[in-house]
């Protein structure tokens, strides 16, 4: 087993292709799938848990989690497709069922639902079949299946009714089925044909009701089956519309209807792009649904059981791409709301995810609402480049988005990041983490990593770089530009060095600890270390059958390990392969190795993670871990061996931590600080400083305003306390004042109460006496007696009735003091509770002092931060257009310095040709009158010619006295002939040790042909074009030698020529005086025609130069490769042909005496000085021959001295005057007789002799 094992730590980017690809766990939990995994993302706390995917997949292909949120279903796809469902109330989300399609062939299950109860699975297959499965999912029972759609129509969502789990809604292209299972079979309920319409989504909004979105932008709703009303998804529908399509006659009728509509609708709005319905959520007050690219509608229900268009909801424009339309670009691929109800997360095509609160201040002002990132923003494109630095916990990234991120993998957050115009290839960040390089489709460019800002600072002719990388010091770098490795300066950005060598693209480079090496691999299977000091090839390994991929070095810089194309892990030392670790098939596409040098990373074509202990296993010994879903494209580790980073095409950068078996984290070597500087221009320093300077002045003015408000507050809150006091003590007086006055009317009638009484008591015994008196006196004592008891009765009932009063009063007495008291202590405690309320009420208004200068300090805080965010994004926006104005200004500046130099460069281009006009002007004056002095000497000699016609005539007739006179010739030449053949013998002794030396010649070619074959013989070609230059420049001082001697003769032919025109009128004279003037000047010899031997001459020359230099300007270019190889060879054989040479002239000095020799006897055997001369001519008209043979041998033996294949010579030869022979002096090869020619030709003849 390996020494150290992995574990998800984090995992930043968002699967696309994967339907319904996020739900709520709980109200801060989401799910979604990130790579070949589901992430559980807390949004509060940012913490990230993993459920990793089956091994052997091909990839997730749907999601789907239960109403009750305890399970979820993820489908992937394969051989065979299966769906996993995972119980998420474990700790570890352990499987619970894998379900398949049983012996039916599924290759994937497109999209899935869970029943309401969370008993029922539904999975829908994929083409062709689109095959529709209902499991009892527990129990693992496969309770129907049936057939939803045909091969062209694909089915895009399925769900089961919420309330029912019998009854399941499948929509498609064109496709709106209801199905219920009844006696274990799936039976379609509703029959509609809606084949213009291609369902994207749908959601149940009750028991019977269904609204369901389409790709032409319209809301459809749907009630037991049968199409009720639609509207479009941009306009509000309102009700009369509703109940007018409500009350159609039939389902068939209404939905013509609708369609018509809809298709006037679209006739009207040809021209006009309809949003596309992708995404539907339901909630309590309505429901959610795209509306387009970028935009959500919320729809609220209204009281008539129909929906109104709210708000709508935007994905705002990043500031930080380049590209205004990406935010409109957008489309939402899921909707999903929290359980609460609080949070609506969407996620797009573009792999981002999005939030906005729904009870957020921006929706209840009714202002414009924008989504914000849930995290940040992710790539959404395969990511190119990986690369980390030493002094921060940085990590770089780059993407063919157009984009380059900054992350730190310590916290998991985006530190930085930029969009660009062009696709960025490779990244390289620097040891210090303040430096980026970036490789362009056009360029490498050095970026510096500012406080909030990545800015180009300088850039580097190297197009599509793919690979780019710093040294461990910082101080080099190096870029690969096709299959050229440049390495450059980091300090005064040189290029010190071309790596050249590879025959394919480089794919691979990295540096050894001490930067003192580089190692590289590429696509023509060959590994190469190179040294850095001197740019030597110092060890090389080739296999011709393998293209790789990447490779790694060992700490220790004595090992490499490269992966490729063959499927193996190769492990190569010392110029050769040592081991090869085979993959089992599967393409290792980047690889590794930690710093301690203890284990191998290796990344694959599947987007697996491989950890391979070191030294290399023999058999299969390794762990694989799901990481990616989409082949591995860069991997690093970080200095300090705790993370693992990889990147993949899926867009995703997956941190891994590295540990140790047991599980603990791997010790570190060192303690690693991390340095918390960052860069920040002087402008950008200067203006925040400008600005806290502003800032800091403002909020003074607003203290000291605020200060004022505070008193003036204060102030009023005083008086106002002080009316209040006064009033209260005013209220209090009057009242005591009224129970004063009260008090007394009590007192007065208490005292007219009582004297009410005694006057009745009075009285009442006044009467009883009276009474008793008249009862005396009186005589009927009986009757009044009876009348007394009447009036005892009486007067007890009136005692009772005086008492019952008296109780009666003093009752209201005492109701009346109670009364009176309470009344009292009611108005005393209603003016003290007044009075209470009044302080409280003080107290309130205190505490709300207090709590407005809170609020106000609170509101000053928040002020302060508003203007410091507003500022920020003042600041941001300014910069930003400031940016663009710079950027605008160096690229005009540019243009404009091109534009000068184009100028500079026409202007001198214009210059130059008007000095060439005036000098072709000039030339054409010289020339004109160079051709009328022309047509002077012209008109002149053809008066000289017709003079000289008719002498010409006279001298004709002398022609057949000189052919006889050359037939007496040719007998001598005969006689000749014959001496020089026995000459001839004489020298075939030479000639044979010249063939000796010919052969010997030959072997010696054979020899070198041997050692040096081609490259010997160009370089010798190039030595005899060279001594050729030589003997020509000779032959040419010679020819101009012989050139002035002619001109000397000519001259003194024209003085002779003049001296016999004096006797043109003594006819006798002139003919001695022409006569002696032929015999002085003129010899015989073959006569060509002078014309054309000279153009055939000039025609040889020029072909013969136009050759030679061709022939030098390619051996020139050989002879750097070849001339180290072969110096000692050329050395010795140079040597042997100088002897030759050597002998060569030696034998030439022996022949000229033989031609000596051969002129003697021909002066001995001459009867006359004529054949002397002759004889001597036509032994000179043989040299030639002998130097031409001469040239030959040299040329066999290469003649290093060098001689001319063909000596351009000029003769003058002056030929003898016979009586019926005129010969005339010619400038050719050899001497040459010109026969029946006329005194025109001679004149012409002499006239180029003359210029010559």
């Amino acid at each position: 087993m390996s020494s150290a094992e992995l574990q998800s730590h984090f995992i930043v980017g968002l699967r696309r292709d994967v339907t319904n690809n996020l739900c709520f766990f709980e109200e801060q939990i989401i799910i979604f799938p990130a790579g070949n995994n589901c992430v559980f993302y807390n949004i509060l706390q940012k913490w990230q848990r993993f459920i990793p995917g089956t091994e052997k997949s091909q990839g997730m292909r749907a999601l789907a989690i239960s109403p009750n949120c305890r399970y979820l279903a993820v489908s992937e796809r394969g051989e065979k497709g299966t769906i996993t469902v995972h119980d998420l109330q474990h700790e570890h989300s352990k499987k619970r069922k894998v379900l398949s399609g049983g012996e039916t062939p599924v290759k994937e299950f497109v999209c899935m639902a869970f029943s309401s109860d969370s008993k029922y699975l539904i999975g829908q297959s994929g083409a062709p079949d689109w095959t529709l499965f209902y499991w009892m999912w527990e129990k693992h029972k496969l309770m129907a299946t049936v057939k939803t759609s045909g091969i062209t129509n694909p089915v895009n969502q399925v769900s089961f009714n919420p309330q029912d789990n019998t009854q399941i809604c499948v929509i498609g292209n064109g496709i709106f089925k209801i199905f219920r299972y009844t006696e274990g079979v799936l039976k379609q309920s509703n029959f509609l044909k809606l084949e213009t319409h291609n369902f994207l989504s749908h959601v149940w909004m009750s028991q019977e009701r269904v609204i369901a979105g389409t790709e032409a932008g319209r809301l459809t709703v749907f009630e037991s089956g049968e199409l009720r009303w639609e509207m479009s998804v941009t306009s509000n529908i309102t009700t009369q519309e509703a109940q007018r399509i409500s009350k159609a006659e039939t389902v068939h009728r209404r939905f013509n209807v609708s369609t018509e509509r809809k298709k006037q609708d679209d006739a009207a709005t040809a021209s006009s792009h309809l949003p596309r319905v992708t995404a539907i959520a339901a909630y309590s007050k309505g429901f959610a649904c795209s509306a387009g690219p970028g935009i959500v509608c919320l729809f609220e229900k209204t009281e008539k059981d129909s929906y109104r268009k709210g708000r709508e909801i935007q994905i705002p424009q990043d500031e930080c791409i380049n590209e205004s339309s990406q935010a409109e670009q957008q489309e939402i691929n899921t909707l999903c709301i929290s359980p609460c109800e609080e949070t609506l997360v969407v996620t797009t095509d573009f792999g981002q995810l999005y939030s906005i609160t729904l009870s957020s201040a921006e929706m209840s002002k009714g202002e414009q609402a924008h989504f914000e990132f849930l995290s940040h923003s992710f790539h959404s494109g395969v990511i190119t480049g990986l690369s980390v630095c030493i002094r921060k916990p940085l990590v770089a990234t780059c993407s063919l988005d157009h984009s380059v991120r900054i992350w730190n993998y310590d916290t998991n957050t985006l530190e930085l990041y930029k969009g660009f115009q062009e696709e960025a290839y490779s990244i390289a960040l620097h040891p210090s983490g303040l430096f980026v390089l970036v490789g362009f489709a056009d360029k490498l460019r050095w970026m510096n990593l500012l406080i909030d800002d990545i800015r180009t600072f300088k850039e580097f002719t190297v197009r599509g770089c793919r690979e780019c990388v710093f040294s461990h010091g910082g101080h080099l770098f190096a870029a690969v530009n096709g299959n050229i490795i440049q390495i450059y300066s980091s300090t005064t950005f040189e290029n010190t060095l071309n790596l050249k060598g590879h025959n394919g693209k480089v794919r691979g480079i990295v540096w050894s600890m001490d930067d003192s090496r580089l190692v590289s691999c590429g696509m023509d299977g060959a590994v190469y270390e190179w040294n850095t000091l001197n740019g030597k090839r110092e060890s090389e390994s080739v296999l011709k059958s393998c293209s790789y991929n990447s490779v790694t070095m060992s700490p220790d810089g004595k090992t490499f390990f490269s992966v490729g194309t063959d499927c193996t892990v190769k492990e190569i030392q010392d110029y050769q392969i040592l081991r090869e670790l085979p993959a089992e098939g599967v393409v290792c596409t980047t690889i590794t190795m930690s710093r301690s040098g203890r284990v191998l990373f290796a990344g694959t074509s599947i987007g697996t993670i491989r950890v391979i202990k070191y030294p290399l296993p023999i058999v299969k010994n390794w762990i694989e871990y799901q990481a990616h879903a989409a082949p591995v494209t860069k991997m690093v580790i970080t200095c300090d061996d705790q993370y693992l980073l990889t990147v993949s095409e899926d867009c995703c950068l997956f941190i891994w931590k590295i540990i140790e078996k047991e599980g603990r984290v791997l010790r570190r070597d060192k303690e690693v600080y991390y340095t918390e500087e960052v860069l920040i221009t002087k402008y950008d320093l200067e203006e925040k400083n400008q600005m806290m300077l502003e800032l800091k002045t403002k909020v003074e003015e607003l203290k000291i305003q605020n200060e004022y408000q505070l008193r003036l507050t204060d102030m009023n809150y005083s008086d106002k306390i002080k009316e209040l006091t006064e009033k209260f003590i005013q209220e209090i007086d009057s009242l005591k004042a009224k129970n004063q006055a009260l008090q007394t009317k009590k007192e007065e009638e208490e005292v007219s109460h009582q004297q009410v009484m005694m006057e009745l008591m009075e009285r009442h015994s006044k009467e009883k006496q009276d009474l008793g008196i008249s009862f005396s006196q009186n005589s009927w004592l009986c009757c009044c007696s009876q009348k007394l008891m009447l009036e005892y009765e009486k007067y007890d009932e009136l005692q009772l009735k005086s008492q019952s009063m008296q109780e009666d009063y003093e009752q209201q007495l005492q109701n009346m003091e109670q009364s009176k008291r309470q009344a009292l202590e009611e108005l005393t405690l209603h003016y003290e509770t007044k009075l209470q309320e009044k302080v409280f009420t003080l107290g309130q208004c205190q505490e709300e002092s207090r709590q407005q200068v809170r609020e106000f300090e609170e509101c000053k805080k928040q002020m302060e931060e508003d203007g410091e965010r507003e500022i920020q994004d003042i600041r941001i926006k300014y910069e930003r257009k400031l940016r663009e104005e710079k950027e605008a200004n160096l690229r005009l500046k540019g243009e404009t310095g091109v534009m000068r130099k184009k100028f500079s460069s026409l202007q001198k281009e214009i210059d130059e040709k008007n000095m060439e006009i005036e000098t072709m002007k000039a030339e054409q004056q010289k020339l004109q009158r160079v051709i009328k002095s022309l047509e002077k000497d012209i008109q002149g000699l053809k008066k000289e010619i017709q003079e000289r016609d008719e002498t010409i005539q006279d001298k004709e007739k002398r022609i057949y006295d000189l052919k006889k006179k050359n037939q007496e010739l040719e007998k001598f030449k005969f006689v000749l002939d014959y001496k020089i053949k026995e000459l001839r013998k004489q020298i075939e002794p030479r000639e044979n040790d010249i063939r000796e030396l010919k052969e010997q010649t030959q072997e010696m070619e054979g020899e070198l042909e041997q050692f040096q074959k081609r490259n010997t013989q160009l370089e010798l070609n190039i030595t005899d074009l060279k001594l050729r230059l030589k003997a020509v420049e000779k032959e040419k001082h010679r020819e101009m030698q012989r050139v002035r001697d002619i001109e000397a003769v000519v001259r003194k032919f024209k003085t002779d020529l003049h001296n016999c025109v004096g006797f043109i009128q003594e006819p006798k004279k002139l003919k001695d005086s022409i006569c002696e003037l032929y015999s002085r000047y003129i010899q015989q010899s073959d006569v060509v025609d002078i014309a054309g031997v000279e153009v055939e001459i000039q025609s040889e020359y020029n072909r013969q130069r136009d050759q030679l230099e061709r022939n030098l300007a390619s051996l020139k270019k050989k002879l750097a490769k070849d001339s180290e190889v072969y110096r000692a060879n050329n050395i010795r054989i140079m040597k042997e042909n100088v002897s030759l040479i050597k002998e060569i002239n030696d034998l030439r000095q022996e022949l000229r005496l033989v031609r000596s020799q051969v002129q003697e006897y021909e002066s001995q055997g001459s009867s006359g000085r004529r054949i002397r001369k002759q004889s001597l001519f036509e032994v000179k008209a043989s040299e030639p021959h002998v130097r031409q043979h001469g040239s030959a041998q040299g040329q066999r033996l290469q003649r290093p001295t060098g001689f001319p294949r063909q000596t351009r010579r000029r003769t003058f030869c002056l030929v003898t005057l016979c009586s019926s022979h005129i010969l005339i002096p010619c400038v050719t090869n050899s001497s040459v007789i010109f026969k029946n020619t006329d005194i025109l030709q001679f004149l012409y003849v002499l006239l180029i002799a003359f210029s010559c």
